[in-house]
C-alpha cells in the first residue's frame, strides 16, 4: 500500500463525513457548515490547499440544492420590479418601457413585457435579454 493511502486509511474515520455526498438534509446541513469554516479558513486564496476540498463540497450542494431546493422560475415582469427595487428606481424612471401608468401595468400583472422593452431593459440593467423573459 503506498504512503498516501494508507494516511488517508488511518484518518478516513475523521475525513469521510466531509468527504461524501449528501444523502439527507443533515447531511447537506453538514456540508453548507464545513464550507463556510472551509472559507474562513482559506479567505480570497484561490490557490489554497483546501479550495479543491471547498469546490468539490461546492459541487456537491450545488447538486443537492438543484434537485432538492428548486427555485421557482419568475416571470419578467417579476424580475423587473426586483430590479427596480434592487436600484432604488421609480415606475418613472424607465422610459424605455413607457410611460408611468404603462409600468404600473407591467408590474401588476395587466400587461407583459414586449421584445422592444425587454431589449431596453436588458441594455439598461446590463443583463442577458433571457433574464426578463
Amino acid at each position: 500500500m503506498n504512503a498516501l493511502i494508507k494516511t488517508v486509511v488511518e484518518h478516513w474515520e475523521f475525513v469521510s463525513p466531509v468527504v461524501r455526498k449528501p444523502k439527507n438534509e443533515d447531511d447537506y446541513d453538514a456540508l453548507v457548515l464545513a464550507v463556510d469554516e472551509l472559507l474562513e479558513i482559506t479567505g480570497d486564496d484561490e490557490s489554497h490547499p483546501l479550495m479543491s476540498l471547498v469546490d468539490i463540497i461546492g459541487d456537491w450542494i450545488e447538486e443537492w440544492d438543484h434537485t432538492h431546493h428548486p427555485m421557482a422560475q419568475a416571470s419578467g415582469e417579476e424580475v423587473l420590479g426586483y430590479m427596480m427595487r434592487e436600484h432604488g428606481l421609480t415606475q418613472s424612471d424607465l422610459p424605455g418601457v413607457g410611460t408611468q401608468s404603462v409600468v404600473s401595468e407591467i408590474l401588476n400583472g395587466k400587461r407583459k413585457l414586449n421584445l422592444r422593452q425587454i431589449r431596453w431593459l436588458a441594455e439598461r440593467f446590463n443583463v442577458p435579454i433571457d433574464v426578463f423573459t
